[in-house]
């Protein structure tokens, strides 16, 4: 391992934050967010993890970074595909199957930002500290009224408060789908061992997209 030499500058400061958080990047193409440990990102990011803990707090903070980042990337290319495909002036039923369709089509195609969903409330908000959680939740709310006024631009028959309403449970539907939709390697042997129990196995972008729409569809009778 190379001899640690401590950064300086904020621009110093800022490139090793950034190698350390491509490093997690990488290790989370390879596996879920779970057997992410610091000690191996320490590893192969050449560096102790003591040195790790001079820019992280811990390995959930890292976590937490990686996630704010994906889901603003998410929001942006979801918002440039929906706010292109020229079906503003569609019927109500067909914008809203479109949105349901994109945002879980979008969602599916990126698996490590719903890993990190799934993780976030009952892993990576915990070993972490009041500042932390609060620059998170700060970022968290951004993304879902972000994403409640981008629901609102394609479904302006949905009010306001429910648009609220249904972006903040996009993420919490995601998150917990992601989670049964890629079980345990015992639950897969289970559904294979066992035909009466398959169909418990679900499609996670099939679901989703379903579970959109009726929800859409409910706001928006509801609001009738």
């Amino acid at each position: 391992m190379a001899t640690f030499q401590r950064a300086r500058s904020a621009e110093q400061r800022a490139e090793r934050r950034r190698a350390i958080l491509d490093t997690a990047v990488a290790m989370l193409a390879e596996m879920p967010a779970g057997r992410l440990t610091l000690n191996e990102l320490s590893r192969r990011a050449g560096l102790a993890k003591s040195n790790v803990l001079r820019y992280f707090e811990s390995r959930e903070e890292i976590l937490l970074e990686l996630l704010d980042a994906a889901v603003a990337a998410w929001l942006n290319e979801v918002t440039t595909g929906l706010d292109g495909d020229g079906g503003a002036r569609a019927a109500t039923a067909e914008r809203a199957t479109r949105l349901s369709s994109a945002l879980a089509a979008s969602l599916a195609a990126r698996p490590m930002l719903c890993d990190l969903i799934s993780a976030q409330a009952a892993v990576l908000e915990h070993n972490v500290s009041l500042p932390v959680v609060l620059r998170h939740r700060h970022r968290l709310t951004h993304h879902v009224a972000a994403l409640a006024r981008l629901i609102r631009r394609h479904l302006p028959e949905l009010a306001a408060p429910d648009a609220d309403w249904l972006a903040g449970t996009i993420v919490m539907v995601t998150g917990s789908l992601w989670a049964h939709a890629n079980p345990s390697g015992a639950v897969r042997a289970a559904y294979e061992a066992d035909a009466s129990i398959a169909a418990l196995r679900i499609d996670f972008a099939d679901r989703l997209q379903t579970t959109l729409t009726v929800l859409i569809a409910g706001l928006l009778t509801r609001r009738r």
